[in-house]
């Protein structure tokens, strides 16, 4: 076994303090969840079987999709990177936890909620909402705030067309995306690691911009439930955190929402969450990052590499206040 000295061990791979302590605790609520949901599975998390349950529990392939012309050419993570390594604290705080645990999230039926200034407030079917758009590939590289990246083959529906399909009012100036509070289906939120619900926001233009996605697959398949089934949000230009997961409310609203990270750390984290090679983390570098699967570490692009798509919508603003 390989132990780091100190001095080599990047702050984000440390858990903080004041989780750790009460870390036991959650794993036995996590754990027990688990194996319920593995015996009714009929197998034991320890085998094959049970990990691939844990990884997709309801896979199932997307057929018909179309290409996308947003693809990066880079080589793709492998669906078992993608599945197992993973930022999703409903189910835990290590970067593991999410596959082990996260069994336990039903994500059908499923209803989204859709209200706020709008002309078509409702509460939505996830089977009805698939209905009514294409499906699309997109191959994104995407940059976690903690300095780890990958490249992800996701399958879903540009979020403009979403937002289009519920006619925001001229008061729509943001919209604001809540995640399921469940504590059965997502024990960790029995711990105060974070305020739940999970809160995510993007200003209207944002929203609007044609990268922005709402997920409901990757690799060709449903989502995982750890990758945030049966629908998310990914936003290629930010930082992971903005791509809440399980997502069953969309609010139009006419004020800025304060999301999760920025309620709990404002002066780590902001609402706009660019990536943004030239302002760091108060606790680590953000100049560079590590590809999952690669050793090496590469210079980090600003706006993760997709700035001819998306700066235009940040001109003349301060990204250094608006971080």
């Amino acid at each position: 076994m390989l132990v780091k000295p100190a001095s080599d061990i990047r702050e984000s791979e440390v858990t903080p303090e004041k989780w750790y302590a009460r870390r036991r605790e959650f794993l036995k609520v996590a754990g027990s969840t688990a194996v319920a949901v593995a015996a009714g599975a009929g197998g034991s998390w320890l085998d094959g079987t049970a990990t691939a349950y844990a990884q997709n529990p309801n896979a199932r392939k997307l057929t018909g999709l179309k290409k996308s012309s947003f693809d990066t050419t880079e080589k793709q993570n492998s669906y078992k990177e993608i599945t197992t390594y993973n930022n999703f604290y409903e189910y835990g705080l290590d970067k593991g936890d999410p596959a082990r645990h996260a069994g336990s999230l039903k994500p059908s039926p499923w209803k989204v909620v859709v209200e706020g200034q709008c002309g078509k407030p409702g509460t939505y079917d996830i089977d009805d909402i698939l209905k009514w758009f294409p499906l699309e590939e997109r191959i994104y590289r995407m940059r976690c705030v903690e300095a780890w990246s990958m490249v992800i083959p996701w399958v879903g529906f540009p979020l403009a067309d979403f937002v289009k399909r519920f006619e925001p009012t001229s008061k729509a100036k943001f919209v604001k995306f809540t995640t399921l509070v469940d504590l059965r289906q997502m024990p960790g939120q029995t711990e105060p690691a974070l305020p739940w619900p999970y809160v995510e926001g993007l200003r209207m233009d944002e929203a609007l911009n044609p990268l922005a996605l709402m997920a409901v697959g990757l690799y060709g398949e449903v989502l995982p439930n750890q990758n945030g089934a049966p629908i998310r949000l990914v936003v290629p230009w930010k930082y992971g955190f903005k791509g809440i997961k399980s997502i069953v409310r969309v609010s139009f609203d006419e004020s800025q929402p304060v999301n999760t990270w920025q309620r709990m750390q404002p002066s780590e984290y902001g609402f706009y969450a660019n990536v943004n090679p030239a302002v760091d983390h108060p606790r680590w570098t953000q100049a560079s990052e590590r590809r999952i699967g690669e050793f090496f570490r590469r210079k980090t692009l600003p706006f993760n590499g997709y700035a001819d798509h998306v700066a235009s919508l940040y001109a003349g603003m301060d990204l250094r206040k608006n971080y």
